[in-house]
């Protein structure tokens, strides 16, 4: 059933999400700081058997310069410089494996798929093999609490400056297009290429599928589903943090980056998922600077949103985007 407000109602959706003063000034150092602890990326060939493309498993330095695992597929027999895609994984998933990630090879791009700190335990075959070594206060079990008794101790600070630090290697890469990058991601994949896109506006484009952490304080009210409801979990014991924790949320929340995309974007949502409410996704896609945005409305689907038709129309988008 749909778990939210009318379409009619969700096209003029306006958050009320709060715009940190200090939040460029909180993510212009916190990347300068991972970018200062950098250390170089390496590459080691992966054999597959798999005979049309070639990986490498792929170790760069993200956020404090923590060493952060990718793959890196690409097409056999590539001539010139290569546009790449960076691509972003769900909650609880990992990188998984290469055989998972042909898609974008098949459109005779570049393809790093980043994977997951701390996650990728408890999704079927999206395996992750990268740790997050730093500690929180208590936190309930999952993600979304560790840390998040301020905004710079917060796990997704740490996530979201991988999702950058990505695209600042990806450009560095051998055989690379550094002028053609576009980042896509669905659910809290789509949460990293949105704040992406924003800290470095000069990608070619982006796509978000359902895209989770926006509006996020909102979420918690309106939704019993995981992995929101950790949050709430949280809060019934931590009483007193309820508006500590609205603070941090803030400077993760896909409003407040969307605020600052310029390039292309396109979203898709979808009006029966309990797990991003569609008016959270609205109130990113309706906060959205970009002049070239678009968003794909899925009437009878679920956190599944469209599926392979998704990933179509990302192919038709970037593909666009590449070539412009």
């Amino acid at each position: 059933m749909l778990t939210d407000r009318p379409l009619s109602e969700l096209r003029t959706f306006q958050s009320d999400v709060e715009d940190p003063a200090d939040f460029d000034d909180f993510w212009v150092q916190t990347l300068h700081e991972a970018a200062e602890r950098a250390t170089p990326t390496v590459l080691e060939t992966v054999e597959t058997g798999m005979r049309r493309v070639n990986v490498s498993d792929v170790t760069f330095s993200g956020y404090a310069g923590d060493p952060v695992r990718a793959w890196l597929v690409t097409p056999v027999g590539a001539e010139e410089s290569l546009p790449v895609v960076i691509e972003y994984a769900g909650y609880g998933s990992g990188r998984g494996r290469p055989i998972n990630h042909l898609w974008a090879a098949a459109s005779g791009w570049a393809h790093l798929v980043m994977d997951v700190r701390g996650q990728g335990a408890g999704r079927g075959s999206a395996v992750g093999s990268t740790p997050d070594p730093h500690g929180s206060a208590p936190a309930h079990p999952g993600v979304m609490t560790r840390g998040i008794e301020d905004p710079r101790t917060y796990y997704y600070r740490r996530l979201l400056t991988d999702a950058v630090r990505a695209v600042d290697v990806a450009r560095d890469l051998p055989g690379i297009d550094p002028d053609r990058v576009a980042v896509v991601g669905g659910s809290q994949g789509g949460a990293q290429a949105i704040a992406a896109a924003a800290l470095r506006p000069d990608v070619s484009a982006a796509v978000a599928f359902v895209p989770f952490l926006s509006d996020t304080a909102r979420a918690t009210l309106i939704t019993d589903a995981a992995p929101y409801s950790e949050i709430a979990g949280y809060l019934t014991s931590q009483r007193s943090r309820v508006e500590q924790v609205a603070r941090t949320l803030s400077y993760v929340d896909g409003v407040n980056f969307a605020r600052r995309v310029r390039t292309r974007i396109h979203y898709s949502v979808a009006l029966m998922d309990p797990i991003c409410p569609p008016s959270t996704v609205f109130a990113g896609f309706n906060a959205n600077a970009s002049e070239n945005k678009t968003i794909e409305v899925w009437p009878y689907n679920g956190h599944e949103g469209g599926g392979p038709e998704d990933r179509e129309r990302a192919i038709e988008v970037i593909a666009e985007s590449f070539a412009a």
